[in-house]
């Protein structure tokens, strides 16, 4: 239904732009004018103007739809008994991505697609609205490029990480897998990607192999997000900034020079927090980060084996207990932050132009995402103004 839509009676609007309260951009008692899918007007509610049709806030606070940035939906089966013996006291080293691997390939491009479209209705109904999802669970030539075509289907932001990890029968050729990502994979992947990913982490791909990936990906045109120092101290972030990338993601075990790196470039550090919790392993130092001027975003990181949630309002609230972020400082970073890794202006904030994607909580304030973890907020959502079902 189109036409004109009015939310109004709202007790506390995060716009995450100029003009309100604090980093949040935050106004009371406020309303929104949406039009054609995107926000036409926001101001008092007193002066709110006439609409085709009403949604009455009730009080409640009113936030941009979560932008997750991170997310690895394209899979098939789980690896539940893997989780079961990380919480046993086994050490997590991502080489059950290959079991991953293995159950994808067998899956049918309906069951791969079912998968997504659950996990996309499940994060939306706690608020996300933007998710970029990529591929790595294929990796073939055919199966990169088929979870590329079913992931575009849900989102704009499609990611080719046919270097996740080296599969099986590459293993005593690590060169000729990265020969094959570098030619017939990227060739067949990249009309169905906007982004190109390595995994940069020891038991992986070394930085000259991800050097060589990343470059051939930009020559085709894709953007640069890169996985760094999640395992241990790496040179991940260092290539990342050097190539230019949109975020390196991850970013738990940094040096000095990384954060200085960071702090100098445009590149986004991406938060998974949803990771550490699952593996048991430190979590990131984001107070670190953020007092030196690091531009921080927050993101599920939803896959079967080390983070399978699809909840960014978890990630805030572990954010906000184990990171050092203040409450405000994690919804930005869910929200204006993902839409920065992703270098989107049209999402992530509420301001005249931005596209309509909004939750109202059951709550009078954000700070309830993290002041109350585990407990379903998430009144209603709104997607380029039309409502999704409801939690």
């Amino acid at each position: 239904m189109r036409g004109s839509l009015l939310v109004d009676n709202i007790g506390e609007l995060v716009t995450n732009s100029p003009g309100g309260d604090g980093p949040l951009g935050i106004r009371r008692d406020a309303a929104l004018l949406i039009e054609d899918g995107q926000v036409a007007w926001i101001g008092p509610a007193r002066y709110a103007p006439a609409a085709d049709r009403r949604i009455d806030a009730e009080g409640s606070a009113v936030l941009p739809g979560f932008v997750d940035s991170h997310a690895h939906l394209v899979f098939a089966g789980d690896r539940a008994a893997e989780f079961a013996a990380r919480m046993s006291g086994e050490p997590y080293t991502g080489g059950g991505i290959r079991t991953t691997v293995g159950a994808t390939r067998a899956a049918s491009d309906d069951q791969l697609r079912d998968t997504v479209r659950r996990l996309r209705d499940e994060a939306m109904r706690q608020g996300t609205t933007t998710v970029e999802i990529k591929s790595g669970y294929g990796l073939t030539v055919a199966d990169e490029a088929r979870s590329l075509r079913i992931a575009a289907e849900f989102t704009e932001d499609t990611t080719f990480l046919g270097a996740h990890v080296v599969p099986a029968e590459y293993a005593d050729r690590p060169d000729d897998y990265v020969g094959m990502v570098c030619g017939p994979m990227l060739a067949a992947a990249a009309p169905h990607a906007r982004w190109i990913d390595v995994f940069c982490e020891r038991g992986a791909f070394d930085v000259d192999h991800a050097r060589a990936i990343l470059a051939c990906g930009q020559a085709v045109g894709l953007g640069v997000r890169v996985h760094a120092n999640q395992l241990g101290p790496g040179p991940g972030v260092q290539l990342g900034v050097e190539l230019g990338a949109a975020s390196v993601d991850h970013c738990t075990h940094l040096s000095d020079a990384d954060i200085d790196a960071l702090a100098a470039s445009e590149t986004v550090a991406t938060l998974l927090p949803g990771a550490e919790f699952s593996t048991r392993s430190p979590y990131p130092d984001a107070r670190r980060l953020l007092d030196a001027g690091v531009t921080v975003a927050l993101a599920t990181d939803c896959n079967p084996g080390s983070s399978y949630t699809s909840s960014m309002p978890f990630c805030i609230a572990l954010a906000v207990r184990e990171m050092r972020m203040t409450p405000a400082e994690a919804v930005w970073a869910a929200t204006a932050g993902g839409a920065a890794a992703l270098r989107r202006d049209d999402v992530g904030r509420l301001a005249r132009g931005a596209r309509a994607d909004l939750m109202i909580l059951d709550a009078p304030s954000h700070l309830h995402l993290a002041y109350r973890p585990g407990v379903p907020l998430i009144r209603q959502v709104l997607r380029n103004g039309v409502p999704q079902c409801r939690p």
